[in-house]
């Protein structure tokens, strides 16, 4: 799909009326437009899901030949994304996987290179995570390519040579154009801030949905997997959120509002769009 169809495309998405009620998405102010292959709006809306929402969607063509997407970690220090990003000098970042915040590093399985990073750590320890949540992975492939699946087993994923990153998160909201069956858990019913990754045909898109304040009151993953349907999401995962959502975009900063009373919030991996080599 070429730049200006992708663009039309999006435009018609948030400025249609083919939803209708609560569900319907409305139109969308363009904020920026960034090179070739990286589009980025945000809506700003009091209507949808009768409240007060501000999502920022980051979208990349995917097969792009200008820009490529990768994680960057620590394994311990904790690190804001927006110093990720700087730090690989990269168009766009969004915050990864959960982690611990005393110590630093993931607390969900994370591979990078054939190289084991992090382990899922036990749900009994402080800042472990149901099963039933981390039930997701997102795949880096060697080939470039980028795939969002249900969870295989940590020997698995370190036996197999044909990752370049594998980070397990969850819980998987979008498979194959189909919403998940999500956990009754707070975790999911509750609102909050969110961080999620998606596929449609031709894209890879990035989302982040403020919460926890009067001009953006967050989503329940039910109300979250609604909107991404809406997007013609055909895979779709969660990713760490609260406090940790995050988006960054270089020469513009952070362009979503962290829910932190001190604001942007460190943490152990971010995902990163940036220009090839």
């Amino acid at each position: 799909m070429k730049l200006k169809q992708f663009i039309a495309f999006f435009i018609l998405i948030f400025s249609s009326n083919i939803f209708t009620g609560q569900n319907k998405i409305p139109p969308a102010k363009i904020i920026n437009d960034i090179r070739d292959a990286v589009f980025f709006q945000q809506i700003v809306t009091d209507t949808l899901f009768d409240s007060n929402q501000i999502i920022s969607i980051l979208s990349m063509k995917k097969n792009s030949k200008k820009y490529k997407i990768r994680f960057d970690y620590n394994r311990k220090k904790l690190i804001k994304t927006s110093r990720f990003a700087k730090r690989n000098n990269a168009l766009a970042a969004i915050n990864g996987g959960f982690f611990e915040m005393d110590k630093g590093g993931s607390v969900t399985y994370f591979e990078m290179n054939d190289t084991v990073i992090n382990r899922n750590i036990s749900k009994k320890n402080k800042w472990g995570k149901p099963k039933n949540l981390l039930n997701g992975a997102v795949i880096l492939n060697k080939n470039n390519s980028i795939s969002i699946e249900y969870a295989k087993q940590e020997q698995f994923y370190e036996s197999s040579k044909n990752e370049k990153t594998v980070l397990v998160t969850g819980p998987v909201l979008i498979i194959n154009s189909q919403p998940a069956k999500l956990p009754d858990l707070k975790f999911v019913t509750k609102r909050h801030p969110r961080t999620c990754l998606c596929t449609t045909d031709n894209s890879i898109v990035f989302i982040t949905i403020d919460g926890r304040s009067k001009k953006a009151q967050g989503m329940n993953l039910y109300e979250a997997q609604n909107f991404l349907l809406k997007l013609n999401c055909i895979d779709a995962i969660n990713l760490d959120g609260g406090g940790s959502t995050t988006m960054y975009l270089k020469n513009k900063g952070i362009v979503n509002h962290p829910s932190d009373k001190k604001g942007e919030r460190p943490v152990a991996n971010a995902l990163l769009i940036f220009k090839k080599q």
